[in-house]
């Protein structure tokens, strides 16, 4: 990504991945090691940033040492998802709610230390309910704490976006749809071996490879004619 004064960043490009279900993501993990370790060999200036929700399983991953130096973030939008879930859970589904929701949301977002604030307002709507006697709020109010909590470190999105950083992957989750969903989830598909092959496919398509994957792919049918002369004696 490049960043622009006044548009602030802008994706410069986009190499997308689509891989069928495979124990630990073992093939899509080995691609995309190969993909970042020959940029970052090109150039060793660039920012890492390792951007995705707060799945534990993603954040293993940028354990390697491959990403060692980059900055973690948690995705804006995840992280927004599990705080209207804690204002559903203490106010339900009311007009109070969504206004919390909202103010809440912009701090998180904007605000240094936005991410503090809404921890301790959490907390604060915790000890609400107790005094209330609302157990079953508690429980789905702590949920969505325990979330904050272990992602606090990664959502310093004020900061980021001073940096011209990306805080949402808004890229990834349309890729979801566009890459996949439209072609593999059509009515009455069902998929066996040929999903990866499809998947493969969109992903070089996508990534604007195509053309080159295609040319890579063509040499491996080329075969060498030799013609034998013959001298024949009527």
């Amino acid at each position: 990504m490049s960043h622009n004064a006044e548009r602030g960043p802008e994706r410069l490009d986009t190499i997308r991945y689509a891989r069928a279900p495979q124990a630990k993501k073992k093939t899509l993990t080995e691609q995309l090691d190969a993909e970042v370790g020959s940029i970052w060999a090109a150039r060793p200036d660039l920012q890492l940033v390792a951007l995705a929700d707060g799945a534990e399983e993603n954040w293993r991953y940028f354990e390697r040492p491959l990403w060692k130096e980059a900055i973690r973030i948690v995705d804006i939008g995840h992280g927004c998802q599990h705080l209207k879930q804690a204002m559903a859970a203490v106010y339900g589904d009311t007009v109070q709610a969504r206004a919390e929701y909202e103010r809440l949301r912009v701090i998180l977002r904007d605000e240094q230390g936005g991410v503090d604030q809404v921890i301790a307002q959490l907390d604060r709507l915790d000890r609400m309910l107790y005094r209330q006697g609302h157990p079953r709020r508690q429980k789905a109010l702590a949920k969505e704490r325990t979330y904050f909590r272990n992602q606090c470190e990664r959502m310093d999105y004020a900061r980021y976006r001073a940096q011209g950083l990306p805080i949402g992957s808004g890229i990834v989750e349309a890729a979801c749809k566009t890459l996949v969903t439209e072609r593999m989830k059509m009515s009455g598909m069902s998929w066996g071996e040929g999903k990866q092959p499809i998947l493969t496919i969109r992903s070089l398509q996508q990534s604007a490879r195509w053309e080159a994957a295609w040319k890579l792919i063509a040499e491996t049918y080329h075969t060498p004619v030799a013609h034998e002369m013959r001298n024949e004696i009527m």
